[in-house]
């Protein structure tokens, strides 16, 4: 296993000890960067996440939201928001979370640890951006 892959790992497990419920994301963020992740990009439906570390780059593929072809869902920025919300409220897992961003037509996300932003895509080129606090973390 790469230093790349211990490092991100390490990172995650920290994360998920010390993040809260409520508005637990900027936590797991600022955990990643300090361990030198420096983007994530997402992929829906297929669930693929690809993260830029100073350590190397790692590919972490998890359970496709769907299998086969499907139409893809216009963009719906009202959707998303709510669908953001709802996760920062503590209100949804991680794969509703995922599954409420594609039913809002989002395709992938980028997320900046050094900018604190998250850009959401839809197919046509649409796009959402949202920053998040910087937290303070030991």
């Amino acid at each position: 296993m790469s230093t790349a892959i211990n490092n991100l790992r390490t990172a995650f497990e920290k994360a998920m000890a010390i993040r809260p419920k409520v508005g637990g994301f900027p936590y797991l963020a600022e955990t990643l960067r300090r361990a030198g992740v420096t983007r994530n990009f997402w992929q829906l439906p297929s669930a693929q996440s690809l993260y830029l570390t100073t350590e190397g780059t790692v590919v972490q593929q998890g359970t496709p939201l769907l299998t086969g072809m499907a139409d893809v869902p216009p963009f719906n920025e009202a959707a998303l928001i709510t669908a953001l919300r709802t996760d920062q409220a503590g209100e949804s897992t991680f794969l509703q979370f995922l599954e409420a961003s594609w039913k809002a037509g989002v395709i992938s996300y980028d997320v900046d640890f050094v900018a604190r932003t998250c850009t959401y895509y839809g197919a046509n080129g649409e796009n959402y951006v949202e920053a998040y606090p910087a937290v303070e973390i030991e």
